[in-house]
């Protein structure tokens, strides 16, 4: 998962490109990038780390231009340690252009022999980023007329690139001289925003992964960007649009509204915060049947994500809410850090209970997903040395059983704790007195619901194992994680070394 802006304004917009990273710093926290523009010159400058660790004052002074596109990184392919493979990315011919990409392309393997062998481009990094970059300049040197671009050429290269890519994406580009490019897959997997502002100087032009974005930068959301759409807006400031696919049909990942993005977003028209009240309704009376008796004393968020889910589902229980972890704010979201080493030794360093809200108690701790289930087995434990008489987890999404493909990371089946066990063993296995999931189609209700009945179907492939591109086999599945787990990978092996040697420091201290 990534964060992308795009912005075409007036003024200089490296200050407007560095705030609105830092407002999507929770997409990804491996490394981030800006590049912006002067017509025919354009100024990069990325580097693994957080937001604010990246860019220095003498980074910012460099990246001249009123117009730019920006990018936060969680790798999900590629190496998650390698500089090389940052965005945006930069391929000069034809143009210039720069490009950012939120998500995961499924043939990207076909893409970069295509590339080598027919398109005679060569791809330098194991990123399916730039082989989506690659397939766009390729696309367009096609169709450009005496070397000059127009919006219809830019449209029809578009739509070459959806005949090519399968997978997830959703994209911000510049091509040097002319202008900004955003667009989205057919089936709008992976979200995209647009926003304006008005100024005296005309309209300025914002596009984002979440709408949080806009409303920071004081840009006013005007639509979302719709699955198979592209846009342009040139360096003037002149947009055109144009859906560059037969059949888009949008079922958005359902996953940003249970895990990823910020509670104060609207995605396709849906309010983040308002589909995890609908979550926390429906995960309410799962826990009224499998806990008939309700022997609770009082509902704890594990935070933040699940704090909206677990309120409303304490009002709707008439149960006490009460915040029973405290969260240090300095430490990375456990999720997205690589390997299971360094995820299991920083949960405690990210969270500390108040004992007193567990003493004695019969607590029901809500979490917004179990996925591994290594954080969920630390907050247990956790529950318990702190007093608890009895504790019980209820998870706002239902059982993680299969690898997701579309740009999370969590590819292997053996990494994921719902698979191959029932709710009494994962239960066992993270050391709760009983795990209450929620059922999907409930979880796909509060969504649906949310959206205002606009969106009957949502991409919930790692809950129920339907890949809604068409192209996802067993022999796929199996690729993916022979590659994940493999010491040769380029994707993790030096956070497998670094898991390794935690491993190694900690039997010699036993």
């Amino acid at each position: 998962m990534c964060g992308i802006l795009g912005i075409v304004a007036k003024t200089p917009v490296n200050q407007l490109l560095y705030d609105g990273l830092l407002v999507l710093q929770h997409r990804g926290q491996d490394a981030a990038g800006i590049v912006t523009a002067e017509e025919q010159r354009l100024h990069m400058h990325k580097g693994q780390g957080l937001v604010r660790d990246v860019f220095r004052t003498r980074n910012m002074r460099s990246l001249w231009g009123n117009t730019g596109i920006g990018h936060v990184r969680y790798p999900t392919a590629g190496s998650a340690s390698s500089l090389a493979e940052s965005q945006p990315f930069y391929v000069n011919s034809p143009f210039g252009i720069v490009l950012a990409h939120n998500g995961n392309l499924t043939n990207d393997a076909k893409l970069k022999d295509e590339m080598y062998r027919t398109d005679l481009r060569h791809i330098n990094t194991n990123s399916d980023s730039e082989a989506l970059l690659n397939v766009f300049a390729h696309e367009l040197q096609n169709r450009a007329q005496g070397f000059k671009l127009d919006a219809d050429i830019i449209f029809e290269a578009v739509a070459a690139v959806h005949k090519r890519v399968k997978g997830a994406y959703a994209v911000v580009a510049i091509i040097a001289g002319y202008g900004l490019v955003a667009f989205r897959d057919p089936h709008g997997i992976r979200p995209l925003t647009l926003g304006s502002h008005e100024t005296e100087a005309g309209t300025e032009y914002l596009v984002a992964s979440e709408s949080v974005a806009l409303d920071t930068l004081g840009f006013k959301r005007v639509r979302d960007i719709d699955p198979g759409e592209a846009v342009y807006i040139s360096f003037a400031g002149e947009l055109s649009n144009r859906q560059c696919h037969p059949t888009p049909n949008l079922v958005p990942c359902i996953f940003e509204h249970v895990y990823f993005a910020r509670p104060d977003s609207v995605i396709d028209g849906i309010s983040v915060y308002e589909a995890r009240l609908k979550m926390g309704d429906y995960l309410a009376e799962r826990v009224q049947k499998i806990i008939p008796d309700l022997d609770i004393d009082v509902v704890i968020p594990i935070p933040d994500t699940s704090r909206a889910s677990a309120l409303q589902l304490a009002i709707k229980l008439n149960l006490p809410y009460r915040e029973g972890f405290i969260k240090n704010r300095y430490i990375g979201r456990t999720f997205i850090m690589p390997g299971q080493a360094s995820r299991k030794k920083s949960v405690r360093q990210k969270l500390n209970p108040i004992g007193v809200e567990f003493a004695g108690r019969s607590v029901l701790l809500v979490d917004d997903s179990i996925v591994r289930g290594t954080t969920s087995k630390e907050i247990v434990q956790m529950a318990r040395e702190a007093g608890a008489r009895k504790v019980y987890l209820a998870s706002a999404a239902p059982p993680v059983k299969f690898p997701h493909v579309y740009g999370i990371d969590m590819p292997t089946r053996a990494e994921l704790i719902a698979t191959g066990r029932t709710d009494q063993q994962i239960a066992e296995e993270v050391g709760a007195d009983a795990v209450i999931y929620q059922e999907l189609t409930d979880l796909i209700s509060a969504c649906r619901e949310a959206s205002g009945g606009r969106i009957q179907e949502f991409e919930t492939s790692c809950f129920d194992g339907k890949y809604i591109t068409g192209d996802i086999t067993d022999d796929y599945l199996d690729q993916l994680e022979a590659k994940r787990l493999s010491p040769l990978s380029t994707k993790s092996s030096d956070s497998a070394l670094h898991d390794l040697n935690i491993g190694i420091a900690e039997q010699n201290l036993v």
